[in-house]
């Protein structure tokens, strides 16, 4: 596979890369291995001062940094810089709670000081996309070396200069040489790294397949994985819903990242007595939206990642309007150079076409009618994927119902989803396992050793 620098706006490739040798890999494991024995002794105050410090640097060099991921993956240049400034806010988050956190736990026991102590891995491997380049990184990083672990990052291979870049930010922020490193290698190279002694943990966002074939393999290993894995995201719709706040939110999940994300919303399940209106306006406001130079700031949306993510759209597109869906707008591969797709919507969805039963990884909104709440619950629940869903209504009966009926890891009401460092973030079924955030960040790669101490009745122990 080409690790390579390719601007999706216009196919050009700009930079290429080297694949590490086996043997500089070999290297790199063992610099990991080696960081961590110091690394795992140094204090919650250390770590928190180099976050502090890389949330700093992120901030000071968002617009550099962000154009880095345009260039990449063709996001828009606005929302690059925000998702550089978001890295920011977590590092901070993370620097002002993992040692709260961590705390020692105690536990109530006659006659012994008995607590649970939580302690690092070690190594930890994390296997990141391309759409948030920085943020799915930072996600699993600041957390993880808050807890006292070394981070290797496999990151997408059309993202290596971002790639580097994290690395670069942190290794200037002050952590200790080795703690952190990029490997510049392909997919088919995972595995291998995996079976290593060296790694003590896995963390992988990404496709179902990639997933189940990571999990299985860190599992055959015994050892912690994580997975994030897609999503379908069910958009729910009831009478008692302000359209206008509604359709306006529709409009900008749907095409959050140029529709490129887990927790986008796919799916939107709209009750038939407001069906035909919200379905005009969401047409009408996808219509509206400019596509083109995602570095031009009146353009609404960039393109796809790859004239493969656009081939793969357009082939679940035209084979779910065979299969008898109801096109309102798009649905045709924009003309000219660059990978760029527009703004789509589908109706009146069939059962087993791609727009029921697969993520469509783009701007494809699909509209589906329900009679009634529990309708509603049957469509939403009606897929394999898990990971995130919004409702809209006042209705507080309502409400209670899809927070406790509809089958996600994440279920927002009057509001879309969003990972933000406060929250738990992750998913079930198909969508993946563990949690990434909030106080799972730490916690997902931490042995939580139990401590007895007998003849004390002291509570708890310290603290790093």
């Amino acid at each position: 596979m080409a690790i390579a620098t390719t601007n999706p706006a216009t196919g050009e490739t700009i930079r290429t890369f080297d694949e590490l040798t086996d043997e500089q890999v070999q290297q790199k494991l063992q610099t990991a291995a080696e960081a961590f024995r110091g690394y795992r002794t140094t204090t919650y105050a250390q770590r928190a001062g180099w976050l502090r410090r890389a949330a700093d640097l992120f901030d000071a060099e968002a617009d550099e940094l962000g154009a880095l991921a345009t260039l990449e993956v063709g996001k828009t240049l606005a929302s690059s810089v925000a998702e550089v400034g978001k890295c920011a806010k977590g590092c901070r988050w993370y620097a002002d709670h993992a040692e709260r956190i961590l705390a020692d736990v105690p536990h109530d026991v006659d006659g012994a000081n008995v607590f649970t102590r939580y302690e690092p891995l070690g190594p930890v491997l994390a296997i990141m996309p391309w759409n948030f380049p920085y943020w799915q990184v930072l996600r699993f990083a600041a957390p993880a070396l808050m807890a006292g672990n070394v981070g290797l990052l496999k990151h997408a291979s059309n993202v290596p200069q971002v790639a580097l870049a994290i690395e670069d930010v942190l290794r200037r922020a002050g952590f200790p040489d080795g703690v952190f490193q990029t490997l510049l290698i392909g997919s088919s190279r995972i595995e291998g790294i995996i079976d290593d002694d060296r790694v003590r943990a896995v963390t992988l966002t990404g496709s179902e397949p990639a997933g189940r074939q990571v999990g299985a393999r860190a599992g055959g290993n015994v050892k912690t994985s994580v997975l994030e894995l897609g999503g379908s995201d069910a958009f729910i719709v009831m009478p008692s819903a302000d359209l206008d706040e509604a359709v306006g939110n529709a409009v900008t999940s749907r095409t959050l990242n140029n529709g490129q994300s887990c927790i986008n919303a796919k799916r939107f399940i709209v009750h038939e007595q407001v069906a035909e209106e919200f379905e005009r306006r969401l047409t009408e406001a996808m219509q509206a939206l400019t596509v083109g130079d995602p570095t031009d700031p009146d353009v609404d949306m960039g393109p796809l990642s790859s004239p493969d993510a656009v081939a793969t759209i357009d082939q679940q597109v035209r084979d779910t309007v065979a299969a008898g869906a109801r096109l309102l707008t798009g649905g045709e591969p924009l003309d000219g150079p660059g990978a760029f797709y527009p703004p789509t919507v589908l109706a009146d969805i069939p059962d087993g076409s791609p727009g029921h039963r697969e993520e469509l990884f783009g701007p494809v909104a699909l509209l589906w009618r329900a009679r009634d709440v529990d309708d509603a619950i049957r469509i939403a629940n009606d897929s394999t994927f898990g990971l995130g869903g919004s409702a809209w209504t006042r209705d507080p009966g309502e409400q209670e119902r899809f927070v406790d009926e509809v089958e996600t890891g994440m279920m927002y009401i009057n509001k879309f989803t969003e990972s933000t460092p406060e929250v738990p973030f992750g998913g079930t079924k198909n969508s993946g396992y563990g949690r990434e955030l909030a106080q799972f960040g730490p916690l997902s790669f931490v042995n939580a050793k139990t401590v007895w101490i007998a003849g004390s009745e002291q509570g708890g122990g310290g603290v790093e």
